[in-house]
């Protein structure tokens, strides 16, 4: 079944892993889920329906587990507040299969590796996510407790991310001139960054 129907949130870009632990561990945060591999696959019609309409359907596959997503549209605001229906799977697999047959494809992979915090008494997470082009502490809960802990963190609004990975990642290869492909830690990025050094990375991206 699925575990909730909505998600706020917003993420804060920081140094690295540890600096985000050190901010988090003294703000009272905890590991509530140890850190963990994440490999994500994204779904959408060849016309880029879903993207087009700012939706999202994925699948995950992490610590043994495999849920998909939907995400709907967006509201404008500050934070990222959206339609979120999420549930478990047995067979990543064969979900892969039912959505080829309703004319959803692959087009894109993330990978990153997270670890949950909570803390004592409040019902807001905070996770860090180590990703191929950056780490990033999210803050998920109500509006009022993610910026409330933002500023205990010492982020200003100014600071927040509403944008997702896929977009951030785009974003990341437009500055470096980059063509773009998957989010995926090891080769691909690296040779991402080896088509620049030699010159052939196209000028423009779409």
């Amino acid at each position: 079944m699925a575990h909730r129907d909505r998600e706020t949130e917003i993420k804060l870009a920081v140094e690295n892993a540890a600096a985000a632990r050190r901010l988090l561990r003294r703000a009272g945060f905890r590991v509530s889920s140890r850190r963990a591999f994440e490999a994500n696959t994204v779904f959408d019609t060849a016309a880029g329906e879903l993207r087009a309409r700012s939706s999202l359907l994925r699948v995950r596959e992490s610590g043994g587990k495999m849920t998909t997503t939907y995400k709907g549209p967006p509201e404008a605001g500050p934070h990222k507040s959206r339609e979120e229906l999420e549930t478990e799977v047995a067979s990543a697999r064969a979900l892969t299969a039912i959505f080829d047959r309703l004319g959803f494809r692959p087009v894109f992979r993330y990978e990153k590796y997270r670890a949950e915090y909570r803390r004592p008494g409040s019902s807001g997470v905070a996770t860090v996510d180590e990703t191929p082009i950056g780490t990033y502490v999210e803050l998920e809960g109500n509006p009022r407790w993610i910026d409330r802990t933002a500023k205990e963190l010492g982020f200003p609004r100014e600071r927040y991310i509403t944008a997702s990975y896929g977009a951030l990642y785009l974003e990341w290869c437009r500055e470096r001139n980059l063509k773009p492909g998957n989010m995926v830690f090891g080769k691909e990025v690296k040779a991402q960054q080896s088509e620049v050094r030699g010159g052939t990375a196209p000028r423009h991206l779409r």
